[in-house]
């Protein structure tokens, strides 16, 4: 009964809610005419008392009363004009009335009908202590119930452990990161600990191996200098670097000592190819990475299968390395103007901003901006808002 009770009373204040603009509608506001004729009226009536009291003559109280009289039919007229003004039509009356019944009778009706076909009104109250007892599938409760014990046992490095994953998982990068700095604090380092901790802070860089990225790698790596997990994103560390050769280096060895059907290979071997290697002449079974679809640069069939296993920090690398790649044949075929025209896009996507001004300015030379290709890239620069130095713009 306390439920329903709940239900009126919330219903009625979302009835008054919508009503009073309605209602409002309808009315004129007390205008300043109004005002005024109600001032003349006390006036007339001040005067006849001070005339009763002898404080004011004959002719003079029938001169001010003419002069009040004036006035008070000249506001009169104009609140008259006013109220005509702003009267509503009789449609709009009518459209006014029409909407204050749905408020008040539909939209109550249909609620209720609703509520009663898909809620279910014959279920107990279910506290939330109770929920956090019963989490049952629900991930939200799962992680309160989680939170909450960590509040009252934050010396728990296993949960710590099982938590961060989960919060990496769901975007709360943040999260995660703090939950693998508890969990390394209270356990210790792992390569899992040490990795996931390192992916995290590498997500929060946008991709970007930092310098306390890098630390934590060189740790695990001390513990496990064969993982390949620690050893591929150590090798992006150098190719973000701009050390090539030692990059190149690092993934090959990697691709080297990975099995055949490594998950892997395919983005290690995008990353050899984008730093001039040769992809897949390391290791048995490799095919070279081909462009497909005859685009410069485009993934395979194989490329798109192997992105669709991987989670979204791999997807990353592999877009990178694509466009590595797409930059690294447009340096060999620059008249590729529809090479140039994806690079430049794909690097604002990629938030490489500056790399996507200096390959503007790379392709205007090939295609100048008086050209139907060059007017083409300068449409581009303007839609995705970049400049290429020297270009005249």
């Amino acid at each position: 009964m306390l439920f329903w009770i709940l239900v009126a009373v919330l219903t009625a204040a979302v009835a008054i809610v919508l009503l009073l603009p309605l209602l409002r509608a309808g009315r004129n506001a007390d205008s300043a005419e109004a005002h005024d004729a109600e001032v003349y009226r006390d006036q007339l009536d001040e005067l006849r008392r001070d005339e009763a009291a002898g404080l004011i003559g004959g002719a003079e109280a029938e001169l001010a009363r003419a002069e009040i009289a004036r006035r008070l039919i000249a506001a009169s007229a104009r609140g008259q004009a006013a109220h005509a003004e702003t009267a509503l039509p009789a449609s709009e009356t009518r459209r006014n009335r029409l909407a204050q019944v749905i408020v008040v009778v539909l939209l109550p009706a249909i609620g209720l009908c609703l509520y009663l076909l898909q809620g279910r009104p014959e279920l107990p109250a279910q506290p939330l202590a109770a929920r956090l007892a019963a989490p049952g599938n629900d991930l939200n409760i799962l992680l309160a119930r989680a939170e909450q014990h960590l509040a009252e046992n934050p010396d728990d490095g296993a949960g710590w452990e099982l938590l961060a994953p989960i919060y990496a998982r769901n975007g709360r990068l943040d999260d995660a990161a703090n939950a693998y700095r508890q969990a390394i604090r209270i356990l210790g380092g792992s390569t899992g600990r040490l990795d996931g901790y390192a992916e995290t802070l590498i997500a929060l860089a946008d991709g970007i191996v930092t310098k306390d990225a890098r630390e934590v790698l060189e740790q695990s790596q001390a513990l496990d200098a064969s993982n390949p997990r620690t050893r591929f994103y150590l090798a992006l560390a150098l190719e973000q670097e701009g050390k090539r050769d030692e990059a190149r280096g690092a993934f090959e060895a990697l691709a080297k000592d990975s099995p055949a059907d490594a998950p892997w290979l395919p983005l290690v071997d995008r990353h050899i190819a984008s730093l001039g290697g040769d992809a897949g002449g390391q290791t048995a079974g490799q095919a070279p990475v081909q462009p497909g679809n005859g685009a410069p640069g485009g993934p395979t069939e194989e490329d798109v299968a192997a992105a669709g296993q991987m989670d979204a920090q791999g997807r990353q690398q592999m877009i990178e390395g694509m466009v590595d790649s797409l930059a690294a044949r447009l340096k060999e075929n620059p008249d590729n103007f529809e090479g140039w025209m994806r690079i430049i896009r794909s690097y604002v996507v990629l938030d490489q901003r500056r790399a996507a001004e200096e390959a503007l300015a790379v392709a205007l030379k090939s295609f100048p901006p008086e050209s139907d290709n060059g007017r083409q890239l300068l449409a581009l620069a303007g839609e995705l808002r970049i400049t290429a130095e020297g270009s005249g713009q």
